[in-house]
């Protein structure tokens, strides 16, 4: 995977990419919250963390392409927005159950941690370390 294309995928998994029209931008990490469908694929959140993890040097620039940081900071900002406050769309509705709405909340989690710890220069061991040592 190159810089290029794990840009478009957090573009992708992050709902703003122009292609609206795919399926990689419907079945995304937001595209599969709105409208929910009941599934969560648990592929998104590997891709995400796959495409972090080639863009680790770039994160830890000084000088960061903001489509990085505008994708990251979506799927932070809306995943816990409508998954995970309680007057969020998904939970209001009762849309998820308790077990969807921790899965999503660990997912935002992992991602948030590695694009901080990138960001502040810890590294790719720190940054993913909570993934790299999980069950998958």
């Amino acid at each position: 995977m190159t810089i290029e294309d794990a840009i478009e995928e957090l573009e992708y998994q992050s709902g703003q990419h122009e292609n609206i029209e795919s399926e990689r931008w419907e079945n995304g990490f937001l595209g599969q919250l709105r409208p929910y469908k009941g599934v969560l694929h648990e592929k998104n959140y590997h891709s995400i963390i796959q495409a972090l993890k080639i863009l680790a040097p770039e994160l830890e620039k000084d000088f960061i392409d903001k489509r990085i940081i505008g994708a990251i900071w979506g799927i932070c900002h809306f995943g816990r927005m409508w998954a995970i406050y309680p007057d969020g769309m998904l939970q209001r509705n009762e849309l998820l159950n308790e077990q969807q709405t921790l899965q999503i909340d660990d997912w935002l989690i992992d991602i948030s941690y590695a694009a901080f710890c990138l960001l502040e220069g810890t590294g790719p061991k720190e940054a993913f370390w909570n993934y790299d040592n999980k069950e998958q």
